[in-house]
């Protein structure tokens, strides 16, 4: 198992955000989770990465105990994300930004970057090459130089999402990486997370509204309302699970079938 969590919970004042959720996360799988606007989902991935501290509860990733942790220290164990909301350098270039990513792992001192020594320009120059290399994973080639401000916003979702690759994660978390996007792009993207699955072994969670590309994509679904886990399991299985279908819009309506507005999260 990559990572267990255990009875986690977050509050913000008098509203339970999360309430002793459970997860486990199996290695080389797309893991999703799912449920109504309001019900967590957000709040469980900024958990996860450490943006926010749980008021109870225990996050083991790899064995190691996370819980308590700042963001640089999840990010340094292994686990990158992406956001609702887009979280790029709008004044550096698609390529810079993929940089920014990889500098993550790059092994150079202090004194060498500061005084540009010969070790400096060769993490530099690898630090390039990946970046490169994965805008044209992501089919962004031909916007390398181009300011980010000067991106579409279907073009900075995968920059987004190259970035976060440059840190070469063992777990990704992905949070609604379809919105915003047109119908062939998100059949796009279905295709570039099982190619990552599959090809890098890479372990994804998927915070995702687009029920198509949940029930494609994944391996495992868990499902949220109101802060707690009502389900979890197979697609097919949570999909017509009683509870779940209640969730969404009542018992007669198929959570298949549901789009949903971005989710908020309630104020600290």
């Amino acid at each position: 198992m990559l990572l267990r969590a255990e009875n986690l919970s977050r509050r913000f004042g008098g509203v339970r955000a999360l309430e002793a959720v459970d997860l486990e996360l199996a290695a080389g799988a797309v893991h999703a989770v799912i449920g109504p606007n309001g019900a967590g989902k957000t709040t469980l991935l900024n958990v996860l990465s450490g943006i926010y501290r749980p008021d109870a509860g225990l996050i083991e990733f790899n064995k190691e105990n996370l819980s308590g942790r700042a963001p640089h220290e999840f990010a340094a164990a292994g686990i990158a994300r992406t956001f609702q909301n887009l979280q790029v350098f709008f004044n550096m270039s698609a390529l810079e930004n993929v940089m920014a990513g990889r500098w993550l792992r790059a092994r150079c001192g202090l004194a060498a970057a500061l005084f540009h020594l010969p070790s400096f320009e060769k993490t530099e120059k690898q630090c390039r090459a990946t970046a490169e290399r994965l805008l044209d994973e992501v089919g962004l080639s031909r916007w390398r130089d181009a300011r980010a401000d000067a991106m579409p916003y279907g073009a900075l979702k995968r920059l987004e999402l190259a970035r976060a690759l440059a840190a070469e994660p063992s777990l990704l978390l992905l949070d609604e990486p379809a919105g915003g996007l047109n119908h062939e792009e998100v059949e796009q993207l279905g295709d570039f997370l099982l190619r990552l699955r599959d090809e890098r072994d890479l372990t994804i969670l998927l915070v995702e509204h687009h029920m198509s590309l949940v029930m494609r994509v994944s391996d495992h679904v868990n499902v949220l309302s109101f802060g707690r886990k009502i389900a979890s399991g197979p697609p097919a299985q949570v999909q017509s699970d009683p509870a779940v279908i209640e969730a969404y819009l009542g018992a007669e309506t198929e959570p298949a079938h549901i789009r949903e507005q971005p989710e908020t999260e309630p104020p600290e």
